[in-house]
């Protein structure tokens, strides 16, 4: 039988020298001289997991020639790819160098209780991870907003209000492993009203794609409100949390301070077994001394269905606090096939303010 697991399905066709790669949207993506190219339609696909042919009825437009994942090393600014998971084009930006917590990895030396998670935690030393500043298509952003924001990355508005938001469309983080390379002799091979301003094409370069003064500028002038700096990851039950928390900056408000976090939260089911969200239930502490409990159905007015051919879900959220730091922990609650229920931790995090930056931007700086 088929099933529909794709709005828009990738196939891989020409000469294969070396072994697939897993996509999560259903296919062996092939490296090597392989020719990458996404139908532009809606499709079916058998569910062996493997496209041996186009479908039947469907026309595929040429993207690009994959490229062998790098297991060392950066991908440089203008590399073009598909996201390994949601299944995107995109090219990159600039990358960042974050530290990874991964609890699932963690030191054995000791074990002790945080008493800012209270479910006792363990002691984690963080590793050095990449991850990347990109931008996403614009054609695929319809496509994947069910399984991931394309609005996700916010910054506080202006002073006058001081719960005012804005976003910018197709701006996203992506971790090196999520990195699927490909090239393309398209000039303009990825759709985003920023792409031009932010880059330029020289044939003579690898990749061709390369950073203009307005790329640097506008990163070292929104760097504060931009930067990635702490990874948290943790599995309960072959589901994975992975949360990256940011800091928005300060406004003030009835004669305080409010202090702005975001948060960016990925679901991924790594068994078999369909599970969906049902539940949140947050803890959050403040330096100031309150501690907030939270509970509601599902997260952004969603609950998420994971199962093998859509195993993950990613969204971002706001926290503000009357203080300068805090913490934040909790669990999700996922009901299985046959109704039953299980909880699933969301590994701790500080909100940390940047104190050397004390006014966000007001709008794109250029």
């Amino acid at each position: 039988m088929a099933a529909c697991v794709a709005r828009r399905c990738l196939s891989f066709l020409g000469r294969y020298r070396r072994g697939a790669v897993q996509s999560s949207l259903g296919f062996e993506l092939r490296p090597a001289e392989t020719v990458l190219s996404r139908s532009v339609c809606v499709c079916c696909l058998q569910q062996k997991r493997t496209l041996t042919s186009r479908p039947e009825g469907k026309v595929l437009e040429p993207v690009g020639v994959f490229e062998v994942p790098k297991q060392q090393g950066k991908y440089e600014t203008g590399q073009l790819f598909l996201h390994s998971v949601f299944g995107y084009r995109g090219i990159v930006l600039f990358p960042w160098q974050a530290r990874l917590y991964d609890r699932d990895v963690a030191s054995p030396v000791s074990e002790k209780v945080d008493t800012s998670a209270a479910h006792g935690s363990k002691e984690v030393k963080g590793k050095t991870h990449t991850y990347y500043q990109v931008l996403i298509d614009a054609r695929d952003c319809p496509h994947i907003s069910q399984r991931s924001q394309t609005e996700a990355v916010t910054f506080l508005a202006n002073h006058d209000d001081s719960r005012a938001l804005y976003a910018i469309p197709g701006l996203d983080y992506v971790s090196h492993e999520d990195i699927l390379p490909y090239n393309s002799t398209d000039q303009v091979p990825i759709q985003h009203e920023l792409f031009e301003r932010f880059l330029s094409f020289d044939q003579t370069k690898v990749p061709p794609f390369l950073a203009r003064e307005t790329l640097r500028a506008w990163q070292e002038k929104n760097h504060p409100w931009l930067e990635l700096s702490d990874v948290h990851r943790e599995t309960t039950e072959n589901i994975r949390v992975t949360v990256i928390p940011f800091y928005m900056g300060m406004r003030e408000a009835q004669n305080s301070h409010v202090y702005w976090w975001r948060y960016c939260i990925r679901l991924e089911n790594l068994g078999v077994e369909v599970v969906q969200l049902r539940e949140r239930h947050w803890r959050i502490f403040s330096l100031s001394g309150t501690l907030e409990t939270v509970r509601g159905r599902g997260v952004v007015g969603r609950e998420p269905v994971l199962s093998k051919e859509q195993p993950a879900f990613q969204y971002s959220s706001h926290v503000s606090l009357q203080a300068s730091s805090g913490h934040m922990w909790g669990t999700f609650r996922f009901e299985r096939p046959d109704g039953s229920h299980f909880d699933v931790r969301i590994p701790p995090f500080s909100l940390e303010s940047n104190k050397d930056e004390k006014t966000p931007p007001s709008g794109l700086h250029w």
